[in-house]
């Protein structure tokens, strides 16, 4: 297997898991994914699904640790952590992690999530945002705003290598719904992305013009505008898609009243449409490192001395 392994690091989420061999200076040896996803485990069996995913690299090291983060961690998963509330540092996320152990006796342990309250006195939680931004806090990325990109979009604030308060965005589960089950998706025809109609929905998404009104009629021009043939059949889902991430961005900047450039984090296809979609606004941002997932695990466990006892 080469090189000593030091860390296990899981990325468990909701539809698959990654799993990175690290060596003892936070260097990725190998990693893994699978379509493994908390909710596609019969049973809660996430021992024995993670036995038989990654059985070699147990047995090569009896006595390397694992640490999990994602949706592993929440009530549908194998151990809930609590919520850690905002502002909170690398540090306390390290001092807070659960421990357990598998039946090969390795330790196994796993993140906390994060907490925030808006202004209203509403709160929002993450699990697995929080050890990529750990790893980019550990990167010295210098960027306070953080986008993460996915089913629900993560926007975050940090300061002073802290984690300050953040918001999600149901941005991606909500296209999925209105393309895959509302009369929207009924016009719409499989083709190539269609970068004018992306960029038509980014515009009206962003207007700040109270006569187009708001999201929910918005919403409504998608049909409209395929029915009269103004956006071709392939076309509406790029405009959709455009619509709601315009959207995203105008409600990203009344709350977090911010202008600054944004460090973009997460799959490359996803970053690369949050690119497009700020630059078609006239918004930079930065695309940060890949990996952050796997430095962020090795940093939290480096901080909360696992590596260094048996």
């Amino acid at each position: 297997m080469g090189e000593t392994t030091a860390l296990i690091g899981l990325d468990w989420g909701t539809s698959s898991l990654r799993a990175y061999r690290l060596a003892a200076t936070g260097g990725v040896l190998e990693r893994r994914r699978a379509d493994l996803g908390i909710l596609g485990i019969a049973g809660g069996a996430f021992e024995d699904a993670l036995s038989a995913f990654l059985g070699d690299w147990l047995r090569a090291g009896p006595a390397v640790p694992l640490l999990a983060s994602g949706m592993i961690t929440s009530r549908q998963g194998w151990v809930e952590t609590p919520y850690l509330p905002c502002p909170v540092t690398v540090e306390a996320l390290a001092a807070a992690l659960v421990e357990r152990r598998l039946r090969s006796g390795h330790r196994i342990l796993f993140v906390c999530g994060l907490s925030t309250r808006g202004t209203d006195g509403v709160p929002d939680v993450m699990r697995g945002e929080e050890t990529q931004i750990a790893g980019a806090l550990a990167e010295g990325v210098s960027a306070r705003l953080l986008v993460l990109p996915g089913t629900h979009s993560k926007w975050v604030r940090c300061a002073e290598g802290r984690i300050v308060d953040f918001a999600t965005m149901m941005t991606g589960e909500l296209y999925e719904l209105l393309r895959r089950h509302s009369i929207l998706g009924r016009l719409m025809r499989e083709g190539e992305e269609d970068g004018e109609a992306f960029a038509r929905g980014v515009a009206r998404g962003m207007a700040d013009d109270p006569a187009s009104g708001g999201l929910l009629h918005r919403l409504f021009g998608v049909r409209s505008l395929g029915l009269l043939g103004e956006v071709p059949p392939p076309g509406l889902a790029s405009y959709l898609s455009g619509l709601l991430l315009g959207s995203e961005l105008r409600e990203a900047a009344l709350l977090f009243g911010t202008r600054e450039v944004p460090g973009l984090i997460g799959e490359p296809g996803l970053v690369e449409r949050y690119r497009a979609a700020c630059a078609g606004v006239g918004r930079p941002c930065r695309v940060l490192p890949p990996d952050l997932a796997a430095r962020g695990l090795f940093e939290l466990a480096r901080r909360s001395g696992i590596l260094d006892s048996p």
